[in-house]
């Protein structure tokens, strides 16, 4: 070992013992055991079903100075302007006491039996959805339909905001979906 080598030597073997001798006084604690469970583990949170709400034709009523008289028609077929309605309403109660969600196809009409089952045709693309309509609305002169937010994107007109549709009622669904919430027509 040369004269230049002996000082870093020495260091090195200093720390070492310095370092042995402070480990000679450490203890690990031992880990504690782990408890057992009092309780089995909640189940994951599945998505939130739609609530049930209820069937309703309703009285009629009046909006800004519009009245509008709800009624049962099978054969109610009409075309005109449709928009669509999303964040400010999700998850607020509809008008037959569902909780709405932006992300179902759903919609909101002036007069149709709460629910109705509609087929909503964009006339300036063609495509078509069948909603449930369990809201009331909209009340916009000019305006037949609001649409849940996914049905506007799936009908491609989300981003334009109103687009012209034909509503055409399904007898059949509709009648379903009111015997599902107590209606006895």
């Amino acid at each position: 070992m040369t004269e230049r080598s002996r000082p870093r030597f020495r260091f090195l073997v200093v720390a070492l013992a310095l370092f042995a001798a402070g480990c000679t006084t450490c203890e690990v604690a031992p880990l504690p055991p782990t408890p057992e469970p009092t309780q089995p583990a909640p189940p994951p949170k599945a998505k939130k079903s739609r609530s049930k709400g209820s069937y309703r034709v309703g009285e009629p009523y009046q909006i800004a100075g519009v009245w509008y008289t709800p009624k049962l028609d099978w054969d109610y077929t009409v075309e005109g302007r449709a928009s669509w309605y999303g964040k400010p309403f999700h998850g607020r109660q509809t008008a037959n006491g569902e909780t709405y969600d932006q992300d179902e196809l759903t919609a909101a009409h002036q007069t149709l039996p709460l629910p109705s089952v509609v087929r909503v045709t964009n006339l300036e693309n063609g495509r078509s959805l069948i909603l449930r309509v369990n809201d009331r609305g909209p009340f916009v002169k000019g305006r037949v339909i609001d649409v849940s937010r996914k049905a506007a994107k799936l009908l491609k007109f989300h981003d334009q905001g109103t687009t012209q549709v034909r509503i055409e009622v399904l007898e059949k669904e509709s009648r379903e979906a009111a015997a599902e919430l107590g209606w006895k027509g």
